[in-house]
């Protein structure tokens, strides 16, 4: 064994052996005992930094603990490998999707290897492989045949660099999620899942997710936004063309002064044409094109609109009111026409105070009496319904039933549930990504390949010097085809599959990778899945995690799997930042910041167990940590500490045999150093279960570490000390080997194991050994701590009390004061009230 800690010579052996002997391998035919712990698979992009690395060393963490406690572990890694920067780079730099994606892959599976992270690797994956994206265009095939995938021609966000997105990948500030450009409205023939179609088994399901962070289960509530009201039958006072509303506040519907309707709505052009006022409106619509939808409805933008010419009549009075196209009502909210009532909804208030529209009050504050005409803002608490007919006199919140049930009685309205989440746009006028499964033929229409003919092919030979469009759509070899029903010419469909669907099923393909007549085996998937630990970051909570669980419930109601979520838990990661060497402000990591840091570097100085417990150790996983390149030596000098205590107590701990559990023939330092070791197996198997706080954990170690170094050993030690020792050394090892594994396996070996740390138990916290004789108290005067006693751990209340009012400090803090009440926590502090 050498003094010095060899961690390059010893780091990549272990890898080797790792590999070697299969240890991340499982049968995944026998599911007993299983525990499926999944990473979300990167994006190919290049090289990897040290904030990549967060969440694939927890995994690797979390998987190895559970190996420990016995479980068999089913940890696989691929690559998300479709997507639109492999094309950019094919423009930019000549070289083929396929061949950058495949170096990228190459390159990084390198790097998560230096890291000692350990995954099954005969299960790997890339989505764009044709033997895994046959079995994508099947999951479409299946959506199509429930009727869930169609195509219209409907206004897309259009980005002039990645083409289209879905709503999910536009920014709150209207720029696109990949590239920053400016996003826009444009009219495209396009394919959507029915995801609304699931929208309430989606937002009911959360309750089963009871193990994902409560921040991520609101994010898809709000995203998915039921809202419940009536759809009210207003109709165009001119023509008779019905412009129904949906609102959440009939109660106010009296006090329509308006009505405002989105530039997009089909209805408008159809009114305008020809009048007076087609050009004004026709204007404004070209020019809220241009805008983001983000922008129109930011509370900071300035509500705009024009006059169309036409009213509205509300089918409750039978009154009157102007339509108005407006800048801050969109088509795919509601109905895209929405009843504007100024007195109580501060955005109609401030359009109607800026164009000179009235003000009817018919909700009254009860405080003080309201006039329109003084109002600064619009009026939104509860009151008494006024202006409102039959309903004048009534509280607006408990009218709110009868309201619709009047509406209902009536034949122009009802009772109604609608919801934000719109159909999900899946197609994308790109290369680089899964063909759509669709044939195009004049006699027949759009149909599906046959299951039998998949996969549809990506060319290879494409060319990629077209500026702007599809180069798929410029192959003439893979356009051209036959129709499958009636056999006549036909065009195959050139949009490609939006990479979400490649990630939305990958976790089933684990199971079963390399089944060449199914995408999984139903019995296998319904045996290891739901996920048992699912671990990614928080900025998927309404991409891949929603997409996942629409396609899982999918499956589900076609008969393929027998679960309805895809992951039981989920943990999300926070970034790591750095400050950037350009303006010393603190960032995520990014080249373009400065602030990157190659973990290949710091594996050459440090090695890779330093960098691993770094990670764990900066912060609470679940929090942005901010990365010091400094800290990084901490790390590493605990390390060699460790390394050093075994070194040079090799010789001792080698001669002692058996365990340390007789507790009767232990001196005092032997007791507290026992004690101590079962303290921390107990404390590190509560921090690495359900909330993963490995920082604590490390720490934990780390206080373990200091007491073993407190006590003296030597040969002339006695058994007693000497099984101890072994016993907390041995422990620590195994304690410590989920998070710097090289290490642990090389002193393993050295204490004369045969076999790998893995194959170890994990320690079990004795009780008895953390049973204390005496237990330390703070003493609290009026709340302040003003003392400390030792007292027996089986004293009673009123023992305690006494022992504390006779400590020479807290009677010092009583002179000329009257004990009022005494208040005993066992085992933590007394409190004394005095005055």
């Amino acid at each position: 064994m050498n003094e010095r800690y060899p961690f390059a010579e010893i780091e990549p052996r272990w890898q080797r052996y790792w590999e070697e002997n299969r240890f991340f391998a499982v049968d995944t035919s026998d599911a007993a005992n299983k525990y499926y712990c999944l990473v979300m698979f990167p994006y190919p992009s290049g090289t990897l930094h040290v904030g990549h690395g967060r969440n694939y060393i927890i995994g690797d963490a979390v998987a190895r603990y559970k190996m420990t406690r016995g479980f068999r572990v089913l940890t696989p890694m691929g690559w998300d490998a479709f997507g639109l920067p492999a094309e950019n780079a094919a423009k930019s730099r000549g070289v083929h999707p396929k061949e950058w994606t495949l170096n990228n892959i190459a390159q990084m599976k390198r790097q998560i290897r230096m890291w000692g992270v350990g995954y099954d690797w005969d299960r790997e994956i890339a989505t764009c492989h044709p033997d895994y994206y046959k079995w994508t265009q099947w999951v479409f095939l299946k959506l199509f045949e429930r009727g869930l995938a169609y195509r219209k021609n409907a206004p897309v966000n259009w980005c002039e660099f990645c083409t289209t997105l879905a709503n999910e990948e536009v920014r709150a500030d209207g720029t696109c999620d990949r590239c920053g450009r400016p996003v826009a409205k444009r009219d495209l023939t396009q394919w959507f899942f029915k995801i609304t179609e699931y929208a309430q088994p989606l937002l009911d399901d959360l309750a089963l997710l009871d193990q994902w962070p409560e921040r991520v289960r609101s994010m898809q509530a709000n995203w998915i936004g039921r809202s419940e009201g009536a759809r009210v039958g207003f109709t165009i006072a001119e023509t008779g063309d019905p412009c129904p509303v949906f609102t959440t506040r009939p109660d106010t519907i009296h006090g329509v002064t308006f009505m405002a309707i989105a530039p997009e709505h089909p209805l408008l052009a159809k009114l305008v044409r020809g009048t007076p006022h087609e050009a004004a409106v026709m204007e404004f619509v070209r020019r809220q094109s241009m805008v983001s939808a983000a922008e129109r409805t930011d509370d900071a933008t300035r509500k705009e609109g024009v006059f169309t010419g036409f009213h509205v009549r509300n089918p409750y009075n039978g009154e009157t009111a102007p339509l108005w196209v407006t800048n801050y009502v969109l088509m795919e909210y509601g109905t895209g026409a929405v009843m504007a009532v100024p007195a109580h909804d501060q955005r109609d208030f401030e359009f109607a105070r800026r164009y000179g529209l009235p003000v009817k009050i018919v909700i009254q504050d009860p405080a003080k009496p309201l006039d329109p005409a003084a109002m600064t803002a619009a009026y939104v608490d509860d009151g008494t319904m006024v202006n409102s007919g039959i309903f004048d006199g009534r509280g607006n919140r408990e009218a709110m039933h009868d309201l619709i049930a009047h509406a209902k009685a009536g034949g122009f309205g009802d009772f109604t549930i609608t919801y934000r989440i719109r159909d999900w746009l899946i197609s994308r006028q790109r290369y680089w990504g899964a063909p759509i499964p669709v044939v195009h033929c004049d006699a027949c229409g759009a149909l599906p390949v046959p299951e039998s003919q998949l996969p549809v092919r990506l060319p290879d030979d494409v060319d990629f010097t077209i500026d702007k469009g599809n180069p798929l759509a410029a192959h003439a070899g893979f356009v051209a085809t036959t129709c499958p029903t009636c056999g006549r010419p036909a065009r195959r469909e050139t949009d490609t599959l939006a990479q979400w669907l490649c990630s939305c099923w990958y976790y089933l393909r684990y199971v079963n990778p390399r089944l060449d007549d199914r995408p999984f085996q139903k019995t296998d998937a319904d045996h290891w899945l739901p996920v048992d630990q699912y671990i990614g970051g928080v900025e998927h909570a309404v991409l891949h995690l929603l997409y996942s669980r629409f396609i899982l419930k999918v499956l589900h109601d076609a008969g393929c799997v027998s679960f309805r979520e895809p992951f039981n838990a989920l943990f999300t990661q926070g970034m790591i930042c750095k400050r950037s060497e350009k303006d010393g402000q603190l960032y995520k990591m990014s080249k373009s910041k400065g602030n990157v840091v190659s973990p290949d570097e710091l594996i050459r100085e440090y090695g890779a167990d330093t960098l691993r417990l770094y990670t764990l150790f900066i912060g609470p996983p679940e929090k942005d940590a901010e990365w010091n390149d400094t800290a990084v030596e901490g790390s590493f000098r605990f390390l060699n500490r460790v390394w050093r205590r075994v070194y040079e107590t090799r010789d001792v701990l080698a001669a002692s045999t058996g365990l340390a559990a007789d507790l009767a023939a232990m001196e005092a330092p032997e007791r507290d150093l026992y004690r101590k070791l079962h303290e921390s197996i107990a404390k590190i198997t509560r921090d690495l279960e359900g909330d993963f706080h490995f920082n604590t954990a490390i720490a934990a170690i780390m206080e373990l570490m200091n007491a073993i170094e407190a006590l003296p050993l030597d040969a002339a030690s006695s058994p007693a000390r000497r099984a101890v020792y072994r016993e907390a050394v041995e422990s620590m090892i195994v304690l410590l080997s989920p998070f710097a594994p090289h290490i642990a396996e090389e002193l393993w070996r050295e204490l004369g194991h045969t076999d790998s740390v893995m194959r170890a138990a994990w320690p079990v916290a004795s009780e008895a050994a953390m049973r204390r004789d005496q237990v330390e108290m703070a003493l609290q005067v009026n709340g302040k701590v003003r003392g400390r006693i030792m007292v027996s751990a089986g004293a009673d209340a009123k023992t305690i009390e006494g022992e504390a009012l006779a400590d020479p400090q807290v009677a010092k803090w009583l002179e000329g004061k009257t004990v009022k009440k005494v208040i005993v926590v066992p085992g933590r502090l007394v409190n004394i009230a005095a005055g």
